[in-house]
């Protein structure tokens, strides 16, 4: 059959196709190469040459035989979704934050396997701690946990070196971390932080964390405790938060309380605040003394009601504007292998390269696990040889 004939199918799942990829028939009608006119027929009268359909199917990231089904296919998220916006659940995810979280899902399933053929016990600490548990509790067992003392943060150079130390101290501890802003190594298809900031998949061989890395740099070190919190807890789910503030509901509340309390003890910065005069770069200092940004501090502020909403809000406009601006001043690209470590995970890496030495797993499987496939998989093994998992 020809990729010129014309056939019919069912108008709304065509406008289905363009809306679930977050694309206006302008655009769509760009990347295909038709007029914006054209859409509009195809959504109304649903004919369409078998060609057009492909290109449709290809540029909205839809599988082509849902195109020929009878009506759209509901596509949920497959873990809880905590997200809001402006009060107000957000319906649809994204097919970037879709496929996102399938890929991790994929990851998370084979590590499973893993773990358990090689004969390794599950983790005590997930799903170890209750909603009932007070904050500050909590925030001393990740301490212990980590391995950390109640004041390491204190010796580190910044707020980036404490995320850094943070992110391999949890690997360390047996959770698969994740940093990255697009889906895979796409550079087309870029994870947007207003969607969502971060997940956790909760599994006892192979519990999950992924930061959304397209975010502000200063707001995933809070972004990455919170889902820790996720894990210690056992509630799997995704996060977004504007101004780090949760949505209305207790496992995210709790969560939030959680990650606030193991960065800014409440007790040492209530004594912290009563030392200070009052100082326009307050924040900044505090944020110093702390190792976390500016707006950790100020939003805690806010939370044990040191400041009023006003003042908090006022800060966060001028922090936003003043991080937008290093964002677009920033160089771009960076080092493509140090950017694979934390897309793909130093601990999940390392697994799936000892499987495909030892047998265990096929190279086109690991190809599609890791995202990376030939030349550039052998690569990324030889940098890993050191440190395999153990």
């Amino acid at each position: 059959m020809s990729g010129h004939t014309l056939i019919r199918l069912e108008p709304g799942v065509l406008k289905w196709a363009r809306e679930r990829a977050r694309l206006d028939a302008e655009t769509l009608a760009r990347k295909i190469g038709v007029r914006p006119e054209r859409i509009h027929d195809w959504e109304q009268s649903g004919r369409i040459t078998i060609s057009q359909a492909d290109k449709l199917a290809h540029h909205t990231h839809t599988p082509i035989g849902y195109l020929y089904l009878s009506e759209p296919v509901e596509d949920p998220l497959p873990i809880p979704d905590y997200r809001t916006v402006a009060d107000r659940q957000v319906l649809r995810p994204s097919l970037e934050l879709l496929d996102t979280v399938q890929a991790m899902l994929r990851r998370q399933a084979w590590m499973r396997d893993e773990l358990i053929e090689l004969g390794r016990e599950p983790f005590s600490f997930v799903g170890s701690i209750g909603l009932d548990s007070p904050p500050a509790e909590v925030a001393i067992k990740m301490h212990e946990l980590l391995g950390l003392t109640p004041r390491w943060a204190e010796t580190e150079r910044n707020w980036e070196s404490v995320l850094r130390r943070l992110r391999d101290r949890i690997e360390e501890a047996g959770v698969l971390v994740v940093f990255n802003g697009v889906v895979g190594n796409n550079t087309h298809r870029k994870l947007d932080p207003d969607e969502f900031r971060g997940f956790a998949l909760v599994d006892e061989y192979a519990p999950l964390i992924f930061v959304n890395a397209a975010d502000f740099k200063a707001a995933q070190i809070f972004t990455l405790m919170h889902e820790f919190a996720h894990v210690m807890i056992g509630r799997p789910g995704v996060s977004n938060f504007e101004a780090l503030e949760p949505a209305p509901h207790e496992v995210e509340q709790f969560c939030n309380r959680v990650a606030a309390e193991f960065l800014v003890p409440e007790l040492d910065l209530r004594q912290a605040w009563e030392q200070m005069s009052p100082c326009d770069d307050c924040f900044d200092l505090l944020a110093r003394r702390f190792k976390v940004s500016s707006l950790v501090v100020a939003r805690r502020a806010l939370d044990l009601a040191l400041i009023d909403r006003e003042t908090f809000f006022t800060f966060y406009s001028t922090w936003q504007r003043d991080e937008r601006r290093k964002q677009r001043w920033a160089q771009d690209g960076g080092n493509f292998w140090n950017s694979q470590y934390v897309r793909i995970g130093m601990r999940f890496g390392a697994a799936v390269v000892r499987a495909v030495k030892e047998g265990r797993l096929l190279y086109r499987e690991a190809y599609s696990l890791i995202g990376l496939s030939g030349r550039a998989f052998d690569k990324f093994a030889r940098q890993l040889e050191g440190p395999l998992m153990t």
